[in-house]
C-alpha cells in the first residue's frame, strides 16, 4: 500500500488508524449514559428525548444517537418512534432468571477454580468489599458493586473456561442494576456476612466441594435480600418516573 511519498506502508499500519472522533465520542457517551442507567441514576421505566440527554450530559447528537443505538441493542433502552426511548423496566421475572443462572454458574466456577486462585488478589477484593469510602450511601455502592464483581470476575477466571466467564462477566452486569435498584434506591449497602471469607479459605485449600457449597449458599441468600428490596422498590411507583414533566408527549 502506498504511503503518499512513493513507498509501501507496512500492513500491519492499519491496525494503528485511530478511531474516528465521532465514534470515540459516541463510545464515551455510550459509556456515561450506560453507567447512569445501571446505576439506577436513571431509573427503570424513565422516559426522555434526544434533546433531553442532549443537554443533560452536553452531548453532541451524532455521538448521543451512537450510544442510544447500542444501548437500545443491548437492552437497556427501548426506543419509542418520533417520541424518544424508555429505560427497559426490571421486573420480578429479570431477578429470578438472573439468579438462577447464577446459582448454576458460579457455584460451578468455584468447583472448577479450587486450588487454582490467587489468594492475595482475593483477599484484596474481599476487603474492597468491605470498605467504607467517603461520602455517601450512592458512592459506597459504587464502590461495593465494582469490587465485588471483580470478586466474582476473579473466581470465574481462575476457572479456566473462557466462555464461563463471558457468561457471568454478562450476568454480572444485570446484578449491578438489580442490587442499584434494590439496595441503592433505599439508601441500604448489602451485608455479605463471611461468605467471601469462608470462600478464599475453601478455594486455597483446595476444597471443591466446600467452595461450592459456599458460593451457592451465597447467591440464594444474596438473592432473597435483593428480591425484597426490589420488590419494595417497583411498589413505590413514584420513584420511578420520566424525566420528562407529567403531561409529556409520550403517550400512556
Amino acid at each position: 500500500m502506498a504511503d503518499g511519498r512513493g513507498g509501501q506502508r507496512p500492513v500491519g499500519h492499519m491496525a494503528e488508524i485511530a478511531m474516528p472522533d465521532a465514534t470515540l465520542r459516541g463510545n464515551q457517551a455510550y459509556d456515561l449514559i450506560r453507567r447512569e442507567i445501571v446505576s439506577c441514576r436513571i431509573m427503570p421505566g424513565a422516559r426522555f428525548t434526544e434533546a433531553e440527554m442532549m443537554d443533560r450530559f452536553a452531548l453532541g447528537k451524532a455521538s448521543l444517537r451512537i450510544a442510544l443505538q447500542r444501548l437500545t441493542q443491548a437492552g437497556l433502552l427501548v426506543s419509542i418512534p418520533r417520541h424518544g426511548y424508555r429505560v427497559a423496566p426490571v421486573t420480578v421475572k429479570d431477578v429470578d432468571e438472573v439468579f438462577a443462572l447464577r446459582m448454576v454458574l458460579e457455584p460451578f466456577a468455584a468447583r472448577l477454580a479450587s486450588g487454582r486462585v490467587n489468594r492475595v488478589q482475593l483477599e484484596r477484593l474481599e476487603h474492597a468489599c468491605r470498605g467504607q469510602m467517603p461520602g455517601d450511601v450512592g458512592n459506597q455502592l459504587d464502590f461495593f458493586l465494582e469490587a465485588n464483581r471483580s470478586f466474582h470476575m476473579a473466581i470465574a477466571q481462575a476457572s479456566g473456561n473462557g466462555r464461563l466467564c463471558r457468561m457471568l462477566s454478562g450476568l454480572l452486569d444485570e446484578m449491578t442494576r438489580l442490587v442499584a435498584l434494590g439496595f441503592g434506591v433505599r439508601r441500604e449497602r448489602p451485608n455479605i456476612e463471611n461468605d467471601h471469607t469462608l470462600m478464599i479459605e475453601h478455594l486455597v485449600a483446595g476444597d471443591a466441594a466446600a467452595a461450592e457449597q459456599v458460593a451457592c449458599r451465597h447467591v440464594e441468600t444474596f438473592r432473597e435480600m435483593t428480591m425484597q428490596r426490589v420488590m419494595a422498590s417497583l411498589k413505590e411507583a413514584a420513584a420511578i418516573v420520566p424525566l420528562r414533566p407529567a403531561g409529556d408527549a409520550f403517550g400512556d
